[in-house]
């Protein structure tokens, strides 16, 4: 799950049109292996599954795992029909940003992370020096990730990994995720039976996967011991370890709603933020602007919502998940954690996006056009944006980089 870390870097890539900044997607072929191996009947699928489990002993044992360690994380384990389904499933319409803001900013969400950040000032305080990590971003990300503790999923993880990297779910991925587990295991950070999380094997309060758990789990201590399920504070220390580790740079805000001018310039949309200012935009919030450093211009609805400059730490976040609607909830929520008003504009009583197929055809229609370069893939990201934006720009649409049903029209109409 990576995207640029550079500012610079992604502004160049985003004229390029090459950004990828999504995380590896279930391509055609996992797919395929996991019909292949669940097309049969179930007792073949165990009796598969438990030759699977023996096979990973050499590859167990060259991690360090012992072979105490190895059967007793596997034993009795069976396949989960439950997870495999999780695969299938795919959401036929997602959510608009205004919905999905209001969801995970809600005043709930908001008023137990207020109460939670004064709880753990103390703790707050020596992690942010530390790890140079602004506080209210990681309450924010706590709570997003698992409702600040209250949600870590139930679901085994060892039997969820092993039943992925079975059926060979995003190639062989969790296959190594799983062996990374019984690490974690050897270790001895967690119990076997309390290593708990969700269905694709993301643990704990900060629903890290094995991987990161193992680069960036951090106690707070610094003792040898790292539980992200049932110690707070080892939970924002990590989070914190795992931001600074992408790149997070400290004393650089997220981002901030702007107020645009009346005669605006919709053609600039990376600048320094000096330049920002001298083109009269102003922070919807009445703060200044940074002194230094640059931004992005983001309209996450288009054009008639609300407008936002987002700076590399937004893109930081997105290691976490890369979707837009998820960073600027992280840091909408984390404003409002630290004592800020909501959004000052408002959200469009119709936000005209495109359903997931509209969206797969508009990349095929812009790559067609030689406008798009990276993944078809439905999703609507960074390299979409900037597509879109290139389009709109000779097109008379205002290049907002939000595709809408009128974008799509004239795509259409282009070819």
């Amino acid at each position: 799950m990576r995207v640029s870390r550079s500012l610079t870097a992604f502004a160049l890539a985003l004229a390029a049109f090459v950004v990828g900044a999504l995380p590896a997607t279930a391509s055609a072929a996992p797919k395929a292996a996991a019909a292949s191996k669940t097309a049969t009947r179930p007792a073949d699928d165990q009796r598969a599954f438990q030759a699977f489990l023996t096979g990973l002993w050499p590859d167990a044992q060259q991690a360090g795992v012992s072979r105490e360690t190895f059967d007793l994380a596997l034993a009795g384990l069976r396949l989960d029909p439950s997870v495999l389904d999780h695969t299938r499933k795919q959401a036929e319409f997602e959510r608009t940003i205004r919905d999905y803001l209001a969801a995970m900013v809600s005043g709930s969400q908001v008023e137990k992370g207020r109460a939670l950040a004064a709880r753990r000032s103390e703790a707050l305080a020596v992690i942010e020096r530390r790890f140079g990590v602004d506080r209210n971003i990681l309450v924010a990300l706590w709570g997003l990730e698992s409702g600040y503790g209250a949600g870590i999923g139930g679901k085994d993880v060892i039997s969820s990994l092993a039943s992925l990297a079975f059926i060979g779910f995003r190639d062989g991925l969790f296959r190594d995720e799983l062996i990374d587990a019984l690490v974690i295991l050897e270790q001895g950070h967690v119990a076997r039976a309390d290593m708990k999380g969700s269905w694709a094997g993301a643990m704990g309060q900060a629903q890290f996967m094995p991987s990161s758990f193992l680069k960036y789990a951090t106690p707070y201590d610094g003792g040898a011991r790292k539980d992200i399920w049932a110690n707070p504070r080892d939970v924002l220390s990590s989070i914190a370890n795992f931001l600074k580790g992408n790149g997070w740079r400290a004393g650089l805000p997220w981002g901030f709603e702007v107020v645009l001018p009346q005669s605006f310039d919709y053609g600039v949309s990376q600048a320094a933020f000096i330049e920002w200012k001298r083109r009269g935009l102003s922070r919807a919030d009445g703060g200044p602007l940074p002194a230094s450093g640059e931004a992005l211009l983001f309209f996450p609805a288009g054009w008639r919502g609300p407008a936002f400059l987002i700076t590399e730490n937004f893109f930081v976040i997105k290691n976490y998940n890369t979707s837009d609607s998820y960073a600027l909830s992280v840091g909408v929520l984390a404003d409002r954690i630290g004592g800020a008003s909501g959004l000052r504009a408002a959200w469009p009583s119709v936000i005209d996006g495109l359903d997931r197929a509209k969206l797969l055809e508009t990349q095929k229609l812009l790559r067609a056009l030689g406008l798009y370069d990276d993944k078809l893939d439905g999703r609507l990201g960074p390299a979409l944006r900037a597509a879109a934006r290139g389009f709109q720009a000779g097109h008379g649409l205002v290049p907002d980089g939000f595709p809408t049903p009128e974008l799509l029209a004239k795509l259409r109409a282009a070819h």
